[in-house]
């Protein structure tokens, strides 16, 4: 999401572009009034419905029908939840904190419960003459910060108390995610400064949430029976509806961070549809030559795998070489489910590191050799493009999301555990399922 996030910055770039002219047309120039077109704003905003959307239902119903029968609802629950206290801590002080310019790691507090955003304020987009009016880039965005809390909930799930994730959340959110989010698109972030190509949320998304998940899979420990007893999902339909809404909401998430109904966006929007087909194609191939047939889980996951290596590329790459980001991101994500959750013996239940850890890393290094003119990339706008050097700022990129969630994580869990005595249910509630033990209710009725 190489956006042109400079709030206040437009005056710089207006009086560069006009130095050498004569004074009258700098003077015409200086005066002109930006421009916001109805389009955009229509697109943007059927954007940030198709990103919600992904969320509540897409994520929810994912991840729901992957949980056993007696777990269902608290999965549901915990997704809904921490998407609403998120776009509320969001309009309070996130946007303000991600998206206004003070530190290469950090915004300021000038924005704080909305200060100064009215009807009339602007955000920039790639264009600098073209506008879109702030509210809806609020919108967007908060939609963003709402979808990363809630992929986190999939590592856990099955164990884990309400109260906690609802104190983790709030803790991770203000800690992690803002200051990676200003890093990698805010106006002066460090990473953004250093060229890092994050279109969509490689980084910020995708690896920052499945760090996350896997650290706090591993200290809340793993379920009860876990890889002794069978514990297969009980809905596969679900998951499956689930990954089709993700797959269709998933337009709204890469081609609407193009903030503009342009050619820019239907470049996005090809190479999310050819990425995710190419990463179904290759994971259920995979499968059917390791385990002997291809299977309706590895194909749901197989087109979320797809879609989260193209996010950070889906601006940058040609359509080409989504296709071959997509073939390898499915056998990634097959291998990050399997080969490494073996070595690493840690229960991420929904396999939130698996899938959108492993394929948000690969997909955030790939950026740099897809984005490359000579493989039917735009080369970011650069005539003298390096895969090698693009490379090496990737690695940084992926590298400081790493740390910073890793550590924030660890912390957030360890204080959230200490205000609601401890992370994890007790052995009676697990058993019994934590659609009755913590919210009364039962998802089906005999």
């Amino acid at each position: 999401m190489m956006k042109k996030k400079w709030f206040g910055g437009v005056g710089s770039l207006v009086a560069l572009a006009t130095v050498s002219l004569p004074s009258w047309a700098q003077e015409a120039a200086s005066t002109a009034a930006p421009v916001v077109h109805r389009g955009d704003v229509a697109w943007m905003m059927t954007s940030t419905l198709l990103v919600l959307m992904m969320i509540v239902p897409g994520l929810a119903l994912f991840y729901g029908g992957m949980v056993r029968a007696k777990n269902v609802l608290s999965v549901l629950m915990q997704v809904l939840m921490v998407t609403a206290l998120v776009l509320v801590l969001w309009a309070c002080y996130g946007y303000s904190l991600a998206f206004t310019e003070s530190m290469p790691w950090l915004g300021s507090f000038s924005k704080v419960f909305l200060a100064g955003v009215t009807p009339d304020s602007l955000a920039d987009t790639f264009t600098a003459e073209v506008k879109l009016p702030e509210y809806v880039y609020v919108a967007f965005q908060g939609t963003f910060a709402a979808i990363t809390c809630a992929l986190v909930v999939g590592a856990f799930a099955e164990r884990i108390k309400f109260a906690a994730v609802m104190v983790f959340m709030v803790l991770w959110f203000t800690f992690s995610y803002l200051p990676i989010a200003h890093m990698v698109w805010g106006p002066g972030g460090w990473l953004l400064g250093a060229g890092a190509i994050d279109f969509a949320g490689g980084t910020v998304v995708h690896i920052n949430a499945g760090v996350a998940g896997l650290v706090g899979a591993m200290l809340v420990g793993k379920r009860i029976g876990y890889g002794r007893e069978a514990l297969a999902p009980h809905s596969l339909p679900l998951t499956m509806v689930g990954a089709s809404l993700l797959w269709v909401g998933w337009f709204g998430f890469n081609a609407g961070s193009n903030l503009e109904a342009t050619s820019g966006a239907t470049l996005a929007f090809l190479n999310t549809l050819l990425a995710t087909a190419a990463a179904v194609l290759s994971w259920s191939a995979v499968e059917a030559l390791v385990k002997g047939k291809p299977s309706m889980l590895g194909a749901a996951s197989g087109a979320v795998a797809g879609l989260v290596v193209i996010t950070p590329a889906c601006g940058t790459v040609g359509p080409i070489g989504s296709i071959v980001m997509g073939l390898i991101g499915g056998a990634a994500g097959l291998w990050g489910v399997s080969a490494l959750k073996r070595w690493h013996g840690i229960d991420d239940s929904l396999d939130a590191f698996g899938v959108h850890g492993v394929c948000g890393i690969v997909g955030a290094l790939l950026t740099a050799v897809f984005t490359s003119p000579a493989l039917g990339g735009t080369g970011n706008g650069k005539a003298d493009f390096s895969v090698m050097h693009q490379l090496w700022v990737q690695g940084w990129g992926v590298l400081t999301t790493i740390v910073v969630s890793g550590v924030v994580a660890f912390l957030a869990y360890k204080i959230a555990g200490a205000l609601t005595g401890g992370l994890r249910v007790s052995e009676e509630e697990e058993r019994e399922g934590l659609d009755v033990a913590t919210h009364g209710e039962t998802a089906y009725r005999l």
